[in-house]
């Protein structure tokens, strides 16, 4: 993932919010977040910060968590959207290619399953291109598309995180 970010212009603090990027979601909530700010320094810290979704145990409902997350993303800084870009994309990859080794049997790892896990990337995917066109944009909406194509029959895509996720 930070090699995205390298690719795409990012500085050496994109790099290590990059790698960092789920350190507070996934080892330690807002503590976590003040260690990485005292050894990595305020900008990696706010990227960190900026790319998570929540830093409370329990987590807060997932839509509820999705949706906050995608309007966030509009409002963002360009180096929070370039590490969250580059996160969505490597994930959306790793799903893709999981879909097409395991088939339907990928969708019980997600929380919300195949609809709630394809309406949050395909919301993401509007959201990206209405704040930051570009190629990034461009491959995420590709892998999401295919993703729909391969194992999203019948699934509608969003306008809008506005939308509930499908059932």
């Amino acid at each position: 993932m930070s090699a995205l970010v390298l690719e795409d212009g990012g500085d050496e603090d994109q790099a290590i919010g990059a790698l960092l990027h789920d350190a507070v979601e996934d080892q330690g909530g807002r503590p976590r977040l003040e260690d990485i700010r005292m050894r990595f320094g305020p900008a990696v810290a706010d990227i960190v910060e900026g790319c998570t979704d929540a830093d409370t145990i329990p987590k807060p409902e997932w839509v509820d968590r999705k949706r906050r997350y995608v309007k966030h993303i509009r409002e963002a800084p360009p180096e929070v959207r370039r590490v969250s870009l580059a996160d969505k994309i490597h994930n959306a990859r790793a799903i893709l290619g999981d879909f097409r080794k395991d088939g339907d049997a990928l969708w019980s790892r997600f929380n919300r399953g195949k609809h709630g896990t394809l309406w949050y990337y395909a919301c993401l995917v509007n959201v990206f291109r209405g704040v930051r066109p570009g190629p990034m944009t461009e491959d995420l909406a590709r892998t999401v598309e295919a993703l729909y194509a391969e194992a999203g029959a019948g699934v509608r895509w969003p306008n809008s995180e506005d939308e509930d996720p499908p059932a």
